[in-house]
C-alpha cells in the first residue's frame, strides 16, 4: 500500500505544547515501521507539482496571499488555535501536492492510498484557516478528481465537523459529503438538517460518549448505504482519529480497532479510497488507529 509522506511535513512548527505537533507523524511512522506487514508499504515522497491553481478553486486569493505573507514575515496566528511558522505556507502547499498525488495513484491503480500529512485541512474555509487547518485538502482533492471522474464521495469521520469541506462542496452536486462528528462541539456546525444545495451533504452529529460499537451500527445502516447509493468513482476519507476514547480533544468513545472495521465497510463500496490524515492527538491511539486502517486495506 502506498503511503505518501515527507519529512518536510515536520517543518510546520506549531510549538511544543500545541496538540497538532510534529510528534503525531513521528509516532505514526514509528508504529507503521514496527508492524509485521511493514514490507507491504511503499513510502512515496510527494511531488513538486504546481498546486496554487487547485488551491484557488477552494480558497480566496486574499486568504492565500495573507497566509503566504504571514509566513514570510516570520509566522503568527490565523486564530487562537492556528499557528504558522516561516515554513508553514510551503509545507501546506506540499501537503496539497501529496493529496493530489494520492488522487492520481488511487485512480491509476484502483487501490487505497494513505496520505500521512500535516497540517490538517477540513476546517479551513474559503477566507480563512482555523482549527489547526490551513488549506482544505479534502475539498481541493475532490475538485481535482472531478477533472477525471463524474462523482466523488467525501467521508469525514473526525470527531469535529469538517466545516471547511462542507462550505467548499455545498453547491457541487457531483460531490457527496458525509460527516459524523460529536454534536454541540467545535466548530459548532454540522446540523443534521444541513443538506447542501443539491441534497449532497449528510451530517450525523453524535452525542458525547458514543461508543464505537454503537457508531458502527449507524455506519453500516446509514452511512454505507448513502455511499452505495451515490456510487462514487473515488472516495476521499478525511481520516481524523480524535474520536478515540483516549484522545484529549474529543468526547467520543471509539477504539483503534473500530477504524479498521469502518475501513472494511468502506472497501465494500469501492477500493478506490484516498485516506488523508486530519485530527488525532493521543499518539498511541492515533498510531494504532492508522495501523488498523492500513491493516484492513492490506487484508
Amino acid at each position: 500500500m502506498d503511503i505518501i509522506y515527507s519529512d518536510e511535513f515536520l517543518e510546520h512548527q506549531t510549538g511544543r505544547f500545541h496538540p497538532e505537533n510534529t510528534g503525531r507523524l513521528a509516532a505514526i511512522r514509528h508504529h507503521l515501521l514496527e508492524k509485521e506487514w511493514t514490507d507491504q508499504l511503499k513510502w512515496i515522497e510527494p511531488s513538486d507539482r504546481e498546486v496554487l491553481s487547485y488551491i484557488q478553486r477552494v480558497h480566496a486569493p486574499e486568504y492565500i496571499q495573507r497566509l503566504a505573507a504571514m509566513c514570510a514575515d516570520g509566522g503568527g496566528h490565523l486564530d487562537g488555535d492556528t499557528e504558522v511558522c516561516p515554513a508553514s505556507y510551503r509545507v501546506a502547499c506540499r501537503c496539497v501536492a501529496a493529496w493530489l498525488d494520492g488522487i492520481d495513484r488511487v485512480l491509476s491503480y484502483q487501490k487505497p492510498v494513505f496520505c500521512l500529512t500535516r497540517p490538517p485541512g477540513h476546517h479551513a474555509k474559503r477566507m480563512n484557516g482555523m482549527g489547526f487547518c490551513l488549506f482544505s485538502n479534502a475539498a481541493i482533492s475532490a475538485f481535482y478528481a472531478l477533472d477525471r471522474v463524474d462523482r466523488v464521495g467525501i467521508l469525514d469521520w473526525d470527531v469535529h465537523h469538517g466545516n471547511g469541506t462542507e462550505e467548499a462542496v455545498w453547491d457541487e452536486r457531483r460531490i457527496r459529503f458525509i460527516s459524523s462528528h460529536q454534536s454541540f462541539f467545535y466548530p459548532g456546525t454540522g446540523l443534521s438538517t444541513d443538506r447542501g444545495n443539491h441534497n449532497n451533504v449528510f451530517n450525523f452529529p453524535l452525542p458525547a460518549g458514543t461508543k464505537g460499537e454503537e457508531y458502527l451500527v449507524l455506519f453500516t445502516e446509514q452511512i454505507i448505504p448513502l455511499l452505495e447509493e451515490f456510487q462514487p468513482d473515488i472516495l476521499i476519507i478525511s481520516a481524523g482519529f480524535d474520536a478515540n476514547k483516549d484522545d484529549p480533544l474529543g468526547g467520543l468513545d471509539f477504539l483503534p480497532e473500530d477504524y479498521g472495521e469502518m475501513t472494511k465497510h468502506c472497501l465494500t463500496v469501492t477500493s478506490k479510497i484516498l485516506f488523508g490524515l486530519e485530527g488525532g492527538y493521543d499518539y498511541n491511539s492515533l498510531s494504532r488507529s492508522v495501523g488498523a486502517v492500513i491493516a484492513s486495506c492490506l487484508a
